[in-house]
């Protein structure tokens, strides 16, 4: 076909040559080199399960470009892993004991830094198969009790509890014994303890009240509040985190007013 408009063939023949002579080079191609994530293990007490999943959500979306690894368990068998060398940058305990130790032994950057209190309650199952009425039904013969391991914070604040009972008005002598013979199982954490409870494989137990608020599966036995006994939860930044800035960052952030207002909503009660 013959182009009959000279500038038009004129302006095709250019544009062809141009084409075709392999020397136009190409426009570069834009790369972008992708920022790694800040990586975080958090290792938490087990009855900061429910809560921890809600600050990962929250804090990741505060802070872009970090992540938390969340795992829960005893806050001495956490303890204990990372002084074994467990890959954990921050430490949130129910009690100060176990950070404390992270501190004095080394393993910890930093002092401990409290950020939660919570209280005890006795719980039941939903059924209440043995009628505890009172705590002081804990002494009573046949009641199977479900604890945790002696090593458990829980324990050592229920049985700072049980002494506390022991001394108040209409408790039977002998009820800090009583109590103790009746515990049929120790438990690794608290969660398993509560666990046991509504599944009836106990009559009672003693926990934090944030997890008998988190269960639909127990009713609980109000604890007097002369005898009742604060937790202080305290967390510490692990000495060989890789990430120890960011992992005080995080800290302080759960320390703080957002931090807070989400342990609140999971019934823990500010730091004492």
């Amino acid at each position: 076909m013959r182009l009959r408009h000279p500038v038009l063939a004129a302006v095709l023949a250019i544009v062809f040559a141009a084409c075709s002579s392999g020397t136009a080079s190409p426009s570069p191609a834009r790369t972008t080199t992708p920022v790694a994530a800040t990586q975080l293990t958090v290792y938490g007490a087990a009855s900061l399960k429910g809560a921890l999943e809600k600050v990962k959500v929250a804090y990741e979306a505060a802070v872009p470009g970090t992540r938390l690894t969340i795992s829960t368990d005893s806050s001495a068998t956490l303890e204990t892993q990372i002084e074994q060398g467990a890959p954990a940058d921050v430490f949130l305990s129910a009690d100060t004991k176990n950070p404390q130790k992270l501190v004095d032994g080394g393993f910890a950057a930093g002092d401990l830094v409290p950020f939660a209190g919570n209280r005890l309650t006795v719980v039941v199952p939903a059924d209440n198969p043995a009628a505890i009425r009172t705590p002081a039904d804990l002494a009573k013969a046949g009641v199977r009790i479900i604890a945790a391991g002696d090593d458990v914070p829980i324990t050592r604040y229920a049985n700072q509890l049980v002494a506390n009972l022991a001394k108040e008005a209409g408790y039977p002598a002998g009820f800090a014994a009583a109590y103790t013979s009746n515990v049929v199982s120790k438990e690794d954490n608290v969660k398993a303890l509560i666990a046991k409870v509504e599944l009836g494989e106990g009559d009672a137990g003693i926990v934090y009240e944030t997890d008998a608020k988190a269960s639909t599966k127990v009713a609980t036995v109000p604890v007097p509040d002369a005898a009742n006994v604060p937790a202080t939860y305290a967390g510490v930044v692990v000495k060989e985190s890789a990430n120890a800035v960011a992992a005080r960052a995080f800290l302080d952030w759960l320390a703080g007013p957002e931090g807070q207002r989400i342990l609140a909503g999971f019934g823990f009660l500010p730091a004492p």
